[in-house]
């Protein structure tokens, strides 16, 4: 191993070539004493009695070697017979049941961690063969650290145990990162010194734990560059190149968010190395130093509009505050939306889906607003009620994505995520265990537990889907005479007003509570750019009353207390009876 960084609680191991090889280059490297110096540094503040291990409440630098130094020799030889080859040992295994407890406790201690390999291929081609990278560092040392683990056990204990787990004990995630020269403008040559992630490989399930849980605020568009005299130790941060939609977008992410920025390989395509050869449309800092922000006086997460450049650029700065998923996932969208805005695009807040039903009906459906709306609730309920009509349901968007219309006079609907971000509370009992084995689950034991999951490819996103039904999700009704589960709207300014008020029962997502408003359900850009969204609405809207597209809201009440699962599912029974009637 190289080099390794503990920063709050992830472990970062940089190499070059190799990691250890040996269970004994593992004891003698440094990461291994550090993290034994640390747990009985811990241990010691704790006044533990694992640490009569060492027959003293503290233990020296000194006694911390004596007890690596047996562990070294307990990896090859039984515990009576090291003392005559370690000066010390004697005493650390005069109680062998409490020896073998500090090294279980050690162990956990290491898997306590977020743990990460970043492999530097540079000059070496390691992208052009990475399983044989991954076998030769997550796969080697996950090996080597649960050979030494048991080894040391069973020479302490004199047995060989009933039952082996095979837990996580190596590294959770492996990067390959290589630098890249992408055609930046002059302004940005800098983000070159950065290493591009180009293959990930990861054991889910991630449980990870961020320091925030929810976001607030919202993204501030900024009259000059928050990347402006700033640089970027290629040490410290990484590059995560993604697909978000058709768009290109860089995101930077410093080592402190690094269980968020390796996360977005649940959500957004990786690009390709043909991507890599153009300017990208968007490019985003997460974790600059607050001072490059704070300037503005207007929020900590700011983007500029890069006119000169043609850039979309996005920053956030360095701070636990911050250290939330939303901020670099929504960041990214906004990016996106303003992007398709100028493009005379319409984004959309929202999630699109097609369904194929029994009876060759084929449709596809649009649903707008806001977090916690019951988009993606809704969805899953459509996908567990109706397995006796429906053949196929096909996410294109879960979250963000874009309408255009057609040179025909279709109106078309596109994705920009392969993934989800979804609210573990909200989704139907035993889904999220039956998505574990590919899942990164985020602040399980809080309000707004998360779960990142892929569930559609890149292709289905960015393909075009024909728009049938576009509904706005409200959360808050009660279902009565004059409120039904779905209503259609007769005209295009009822929906504009219903639309653009963009009303919705939070849901503890951000730091907002009650209810809310937001301009069309989106302050991802179109609340920053009314000026431009505005007649795009109206356009979009009035061709797609024109056109024959249902327009209407659908009332989940999710933000209603007690109706969290019942109301999406029977909103999904009644969307599905009308899907089927209209033809």
């Amino acid at each position: 191993m190289q080099s390794y960084d503990i920063l709050d609680n992830k472990i970062i191991l940089r190499t070059h070539d190799r990691v250890c090889e040996t269970p004994e280059e593992v004891v003698e490297s440094d990461l291994f004493r550090g993290i034994v110096a640390a747990a009985v540094g811990k241990l010691a503040r704790r006044r533990s009695i694992l640490m009569q291990v060492f027959g003293k409440a503290e233990a020296s630098e000194k006694d911390v070697d004596t007890f690596i130094e047996a562990v070294r020799f307990l990896a090859k030889m039984e515990a009576e017979l090291v003392p005559n080859v370690v000066p010390g040992a004697k005493t650390l295994l005069r109680d062998p049941a409490r020896f073998n407890d500090l090294v279980e406790y050690i162990y956990n201690f290491w898997r306590s961690f977020d743990r990460f390999i970043i492999s530097d291929s540079q000059g070496r081609d390691r992208d052009r063969r990475p399983y044989r990278t991954f076998n030769e560092t997550v796969g080697v040392l996950t090996n080597l650290i649960r050979q030494l683990y048991r080894d040391v056990q069973e020479n302490v204990t004199g047995r060989h145990p009933r039952i082996y787990r095979q837990v996580a004990s190596g590294a959770e995630v492996s990067t390959i990162a290589v630098s890249r020269n992408i055609p930046l403008p002059s302004d940005y040559q800098f983000l070159n010194q950065v290493p591009v992630i180009r293959q990930m490989l990861l054991y889910p399930p991630l449980i990870l734990t961020p320091t925030m849980n929810k976001r607030s605020g919202r993204f501030e568009r900024v009259a000059d560059s928050p990347l402006k005299g700033q640089h970027l130790n290629p040490q410290e941060w990484l590059c995560y190149p993604a697909k978000v939609g058709e768009l290109i977008v860089l995101v930077y992410f410093h080592y402190r968010y690094a269980e968020l920025g390796h996360s977005l390989c649940n959500l957004f395509q990786l690009a390709e190395d043909e991507d890599l050869s153009r300017m990208p449309d968007a490019v985003f800092c997460y974790g600059v130093p607050e001072e490059s922000v704070k300037r503005f006086n207007s929020g900590s997460t700011v983007f500029f509009d890069d006119e000169k450049n043609n850039l979309l650029v996005g920053a956030v700065p360095l701070s636990n505050e911050l250290g939330y998923f939303g901020y670099l996932k929504k960041m990214v969208l906004t990016l996106h939306n303003v992007i398709m805005m100028k493009r005379g695009i319409l984004p959309f807040h929202g999630a699109l889906v097609r369904m194929i039903l029994k009876g060759d009906l084929d449709r596809t459906i649009l649903f707008m607003g806001d977090t916690g709306a019951g988009k993606s609730e809704t969805l899953e309920a459509l996908r567990g009620l109706g397995e006796e009509f429906i053949q196929d349901l096909i996410v294109v968007a879960d979250d963000m994505g874009s309408v255009r219309i057609a040179s025909d006079g279709k109106v078309l609907g596109y994705g920009t995520e392969i993934g989800a971000f979804l609210r573990l509370d909200d989704l139907q009992p035993g889904y999220a265990l039956g998505q574990i084995d590919r899942a990164i689950i985020m602040s399980a034991n809080q309000v707004n537990a998360r779960i990142i999951i892929p569930i559609t490819t890149y292709d289905q996103v960015i393909k075009g889907e024909k728009v049938d039904f576009i509904f706005y999700a409200n959360n808050y009704d009660m279902i009565d005479e004059e409120h039904p589960i779905v209503e259609r709207f007769t005209d295009v300014e009822r929906a504009l007003n219903v639309f653009r008020e963009g009303t919705a029962m939070s849901k503890g997502t951000t730091t907002s509570t009650g209810l809310v408003h937001s301009y069309f359900a989106n302050v991802f850009g179109p609340a920053q750019y009314k000026e431009m969204h505005e007649p795009l609405a109206r356009k979009y809207f009035e061709h797609c009353f024109k056109s024959g597209v249902f327009v209407g809201q659908v009332r989940t009440r999710l933000g209603l207390s007690g109706w969290e699962r019942k109301g999406p599912e029977e909103a999904a029974q009644e969307l599905l009876r009308i899907i089927r009637q209209k033809h």
